[in-house]
């Protein structure tokens, strides 16, 4: 009869230094403790803190207004396309969340984050139901404009290309050519739907909530703002941890490749914010919004270690102090408290 060695087990056990982002082959994907990645486990921490349903937030007011004629058609235009454009856009992030990138990333609390932030993507997608539903829209109408408004069918276009790519039955990350696509896709979908396809909607729709107007939509879309303000947080994060883990990826033509990717998502941002804006209107316009989108842009580019292309200035500095660009706190500054469990996360 043998007997077992004691110290058997515990030479199984591995470190935390041996936990990698991705083509983790050593550890086990689902081993949680002990902890690596302390970001990854701050912004799960900080989501849960958050947590809010659309529900919650009273509509009676906004349903007011919009039977009222207080509000332009070009007014009424804007909401409704913001409407179409984020139903479709936060189910195909939440489809390239659970599809695609969950495999790939070989590391248990960002998987940990990641299932956090599919929830909370599910929670978007009953906001735009919820609104849609209150107001008694045409649902047919908000939920068909990916394919039926060419601003809009561009975008998801550029993105869907995307999880396409890494949903190939022999898509592996364990190639370098493998490993860049799963980086173009992560920046696709964080640095650039998240981070910028997203940034002209919130300029607009928190307009009207600046003027007292559709203030059910626009606590809402601030309470999107805040959790996308995570999200894009954890992509630069998983983003810069896996450059420094794979330096060999981060090639100068991969470089170029992504820069000329971000600016031309700026051209198809301005696109979108002229079909929604044709003319101006709430003190905005198609100009105003070509410094805007090419200045966070720039933001996003330095976050991952890429140089500006523009150089514009924020014409929307309204927009800072609602969500600090720069910064992970302070950029929410209405009614947190209230969505926060008891000895979570403060925000100032």
């Amino acid at each position: 009869m043998s007997h077992s060695n004691p110290n058997e087990t515990q030479a199984t056990r591995f470190a935390a230094n041996e936990k990698r982002l991705i083509n983790c082959s050593q550890v086990d994907v689902n081993q949680l403790m002990p902890l690596k990645y302390n970001w990854a486990w701050e912004h799960y921490q900080n989501g849960c803190a958050n947590h809010w349903m659309p529900t919650e937030v009273p509509m009676t007011k906004d349903i007011e207004t919009w039977r009222s004629d207080r509000m332009s058609d070009a007014e009424r235009r804007v909401i409704m396309r913001n409407l179409g454009f984020f139903s479709t856009a936060e189910s195909l992030v939440g489809n390239n969340l659970v599809l695609a990138i969950f495999k790939h990333v070989t590391n248990a609390e960002c998987r940990q984050y990641l299932l956090r932030q599919a929830f909370e993507e599910a929670v978007h997608s009953h906001t735009f139901l919820y609104v849609v539903d209150s107001l008694g829209l045409n649902e047919g109408e908000v939920f068909n404009m990916y394919h039926e408004v060419p601003s809009i069918a561009r975008k998801d276009a550029f993105e869907t290309e995307l999880t396409a790519e890494v949903l190939d039955p022999h898509f592996t990350t364990s190639t370098e050519e493998g490993a860049q696509t799963f980086l173009k896709n992560l920046i696709g979908y964080y640095l650039i739907m998240e981070g910028v396809f997203f940034y002209t909607g919130f300029v607009m729709m928190l307009s009207f909530h600046r003027r007292n107007l559709m203030t059910g939509i626009g606590e809402q879309f601030q309470y999107i703002l805040r959790d996308e303000t995570i999200h894009l947080n954890f992509g630069i994060d998983l983003i810069n941890g896996i450059k420094a883990e794979n330096p060999q990826l981060w090639t100068e033509s991969f470089q170029h490749a992504m820069i000329d990717r971000v600016k031309q998502a700026v051209e198809l941002e301005l696109e979108y914010a002229s079909d929604c804006l044709p003319t101006g209107i709430l003190g905005l316009n198609h100009d105003l919004f070509r410094d805007y989108v090419q200045h966070i842009a720039d933001r996003r580019l330095e976050r991952i270690g890429l140089p500006m292309q523009y150089g514009s200035s924020n014409p929307f500095p309204w927009m800072s102090e609602t969500m600090d660009l720069a910064k992970e706190k302070n950029f929410f500054e209405t009614r947190v408290t209230e969505y926060q469990s008891a000895g979570s996360l403060s925000w100032d």
